[in-house]
């Protein structure tokens, strides 16, 4: 960027623009599995942490339990998670991954390993520490903002 042309305005209009890009990719990655972006969170969710319980699943997702159920009774149809008795409380539902929904999972975690690659692996370890420092930094304001409004 240009000396002079940096400003709070054109610095969140760039952060929107990239949000649009990477929503776009993200949507057309996984649609090509035939799965929505909050379908994958899910899936990604069990993938990332094991399994849990339904209401677990909802406070991970901030959603709640009864649009977990209806992610949850999709995914269970295409046979990509599994629900079962809590081993301990007879009163909730245990959620896994199938293998064909760890198989998936690992499929999209691939995808996101190699777009890692082509955006930031020749990139200098300092720009790319800047980037990540500046990130933080927008996340946490981002997320504080959040709380204050809502």
């Amino acid at each position: 960027m240009r000396e002079g042309t940096a400003s709070a305005s054109v610095s969140l209009d760039r952060l929107l623009e990239l949000a649009e890009v990477l929503g776009a990719m993200m949507e057309r990655g996984v649609t090509k599995h035939g799965l929505t972006r909050a379908r994958a969170g899910l899936l990604w969710a069990l993938f990332h942490d094991g399994a849990m319980t339904q209401r677990a699943l909802a406070a991970r997702l901030q959603v709640t339990p009864r649009n977990v159920t209806g992610l949850l009774d999709a995914l269970e149809a295409d046979g990509l998670v599994a629900r079962a008795a809590h081993p301990t409380d007879r009163r909730a539902t245990l959620v896994s991954l199938t293998e064909s929904g760890r198989t998936l999972t690992v499929g999209l975690r691939v995808g996101r390993d190699t777009l890692a690659r082509e955006l930031f692996g020749d990139m200098p370890a300092a720009q790319l520490a800047a980037i990540q420092d500046g990130l933080e930094t927008v996340i946490a304001r981002l997320c504080a903002i959040g709380r204050a409004s809502g």
